[in-house]
């Protein structure tokens, strides 16, 4: 076979992977259909309840008309109560952080509540409590959790045990942190949904993120910590405030709804069997 024959096979063969992998992106993107006809399902979340997300997030949010969840350490949310009570009442959603935040011991500040140390009994005991006390404090019982570092172990070495299933019993669902990719709604793994950082990115950053799950038809689960106009696990606010109007232009296809509320819709259609 000569040269030219060769790269002609070659472009041709190029050409029927790239149709085929359109083909089975349609078939992904149409199979699940989000409300009201949007393209991709968005949540934004917020971890350990921290004094920047009432003081500077909240009124951002609300002024723009779009719902978040937070994920609340007890203690931490205590600085603030009356600001949380509120976001309840303005219609946030709140969600579980665990009782105390335990982490691996490899991090200095979490060697006297390394996951390494704990047994599922203490992990349970986390996972109550903190509904307990976020009940107590607020009124809610969250059914939702973030995984604190986004570790989802106790024990060690052949001790391992995963508490995954701790988390499937006792919530809807149960969010990662630094995932790598937008979450299937036809597979998800709704106590193991991938939640992607917003943290120290500019507005061109996330709608890379928004533009890569409207392709795919998926949801995508924005995480980030404190919210001010920089630093160290800092969603920035010049960010939010181009990212909430282009998330609430229906032009742009998404369906922005909190962690729960997507949850449950993805759980009602598998139930009813679409």
């Amino acid at each position: 076979m000569n040269t030219n024959a060769i790269r002609h096979h070659l472009v041709l063969a190029l050409l029927l992977v790239a149709a085929a992998g359109r083909s089975a992106h349609a078939q992904t993107s149409s199979s699940f259909s989000w409300p009201d006809g949007a393209r991709a399902a968005v949540s934004l979340s917020f971890d350990d309840a921290r004094l920047s997300q009432v003081d500077v997030g909240l009124p951002i949010l609300d002024r723009n008309g779009v719902k978040a969840t937070f994920f609340l350490v007890p203690s931490n949310a205590e600085a603030r109560q009356q600001g949380w009570k509120q976001a309840v009442a303005n219609g946030h959603e709140i969600g579980s952080h665990s009782l105390d935040h335990p982490c691996t011991g490899n991090f200095a500040w979490s060697r006297a509540k390394a996951l390494e140390d704990f047994t599922l009994e203490q992990m349970r005991r986390q996972l109550a409590g903190a509904n307990e006390r976020l009940h107590t404090m607020l009124g809610v019982t969250p059914d939702t959790f973030a995984y604190p570092c986004g570790q989802s172990f106790v024990g060690r070495g052949k001790r391992t045990r995963s508490y995954v299933p701790l988390v499937a019993k006792l919530f809807l669902a149960g969010r990662g942190w630094l995932g790598e990719a937008p979450n299937d709604p036809l597979r998800v793994d709704l106590s193991q949904v991938l939640g992607r950082e917003m943290d120290g990115k500019g507005f061109d950053e996330v709608r890379g993120l928004l533009e890569e799950a409207r392709a795919a038809g998926a949801w995508l689960v924005l995480a980030g910590h404190d919210i001010g106009p920089s630093g160290p696990q800092t969603t920035r606010v010049a960010m939010l405030e181009t990212l909430l109007p282009h998330l609430r232009d229906p032009a742009n296809g998404y369906w922005v709804a909190p962690v729960g509320a997507v949850a449950r819709y993805i759980a009602a259609r598998r139930s009813a069997g679409r």
